[in-house]
């Protein structure tokens, strides 16, 4: 019998936001009060701050596999996306007009690629099939003398599927022996500090990461640039990150982005007992609950995303149902909150519009704990019968299964 134990709000939307690692807090703080300089003055307070920042860098960098110069500090994933995108886009025209993304991507992607075909630019968009995975023969049958740019991401944010980011690096490192001038950017915002990322094996000239998805502060992330790829820089001003990224650096967020880095580096294998934890998850919604569906790659998934179809009911309504129950999760991408329109990614899929909007998204961090799963299992059950009991759509299901015998 599961235990109805609830030790404080339970909290599976990890995929949107983390929370804080003490460890993290506790290296930013002196550089709020005591260690204020700014990292361009060349005094001791200055020279102080520029140190940490170096540190930091170098821990990001050995996070990634990366290398301490291929490292530039920015707000976020969003940020982060942009400066790879326009910047390697712009930076490289004159050698071609197409870029490559896919169906499946974050909108810091795939809207940054709209704004730019109003720019003149060619975008292919490629498909994603059911088991939510873009296949490498469709990216190969796609690049062009004018493909200058391949932006694919490497775990996708609503269903955790891991695309073959690898096999596309090694297709793009092939064909580079003829033409130059083709990049390969993967967004990893989702899976950086969850599952090895390795930006040498992945052979990507540009990777995308924030740290508030793996216990780092929010307003900070990093952009991999690979040594000797060139951008146009997105925010212009001073010569800071070496004329990549102008601006004033936030020092106390780039220390616990350091400090995040360091940790997830240390705590990696955590998540195959968090990959227990979601399958177990799982396991038991399967038996509790009918008329179901997991969406994405039973295989190629990050080990913190379990994503569900519930039929017969919306997914904004079982989310307001559980929170009231104080248990906290998403119907999808936080950076659409709001929206009205069905998730695209699950759109992509091929899923049905009813399946769509009765999707819900579990998203499990290295905090998560057994007893906080058994209450989701406790409470979960109850509330999607409540919702069905009141549903149209399960009404008219269950008058025509009636009406069958």
């Amino acid at each position: 019998m599961i235990e109805t134990y609830l030790p404080s709000r339970v909290y599976l939307d990890n995929s949107a936001s983390t929370k804080l690692a003490p460890e993290v807090l506790a290296a930013m703080l002196p550089y709020f009060t005591e260690q204020f300089g700014n990292a361009s003055s060349i005094h001791s307070f200055g020279q102080q701050a520029k140190g940490a920042m170096d540190e930091a860098r170098r821990q990001v960098a050995t996070l990634i596999g990366a290398d301490f110069n291929e490292i530039v500090f920015v707000s976020g994933g969003t940020e982060a996306d942009n400066l790879a995108v326009r910047g390697i886009a712009e930076n490289y025209r004159s050698k071609g007009n197409h870029i490559i993304t896919s169906e499946f991507e974050h909108p810091a992607v795939r809207n940054t690629c709209a704004s730019l075909e109003k720019q003149g630019f060619r975008v292919t968009y490629l498909p994603i099939y059911e088991n939510g995975l873009v296949r490498v023969e469709d990216v190969k049958s796609a690049i062009t003398e004018d493909t200058i740019l391949i932006s694919i991401m490497h775990a996708n944010n609503e269903v955790g599927t891991i695309q073959p980011i690898r096999e596309i690096g090694g297709l793009v490192k092939e064909i580079r022996l003829e033409r130059k001038h083709l990049f390969f950017h993967t967004d990893a915002v989702q899976s950086v500090g969850k599952t090895p990322v390795d930006v040498k094996l992945l052979g990507v000239d540009a990777l995308s990461l924030s740290g508030h998805k793996f216990h780092g502060p929010k307003g900070i992330g990093a952009l991999y640039l690979r040594k000797g790829v060139r951008i146009n820089p997105q925010v212009t001003g001073g010569r800071h990150e070496k004329e990549r990224r102008a601006g004033t650096e936030n020092v106390p967020a780039i220390v616990g982005l350091g400090c995040a880095a360091e940790l997830a580096k240390e705590n990696l294998l955590e998540f195959q007992n968090i990959a227990l934890l979601r399958d177990y998850l799982e396991r038991e919604i399967t038996r509790l609950i009918p008329e179901i569906k997991f969406n994405g790659d039973k295989e190629s998934r990050l080990p913190n995303i379990a994503n569900i179809s519930f039929s017969y009911i919306e997914g904004e309504a079982l989310l307001i149902a559980l929170d009231l129950k104080g248990l906290a999760v998403s119907t999808g991408s936080a950076c659409s909150s709001g929206s009205t329109e069905p998730s695209p990614v699950l759109v992509a899929m091929g899923l049905s519009k009813e399946m769509v909007r009765g999707s819900i998204r579990f998203s499990f961090s290295r905090y998560t704990t057994q007893a906080e799963v058994d209450y989701v299992l406790s409470v979960l059950p109850e509330v999607v019968t409540r919702l069905r009991r009141v549903s149209p759509l399960y009404k008219q299901a269950m008058a025509i299964e009636q009406h069958k015998y």
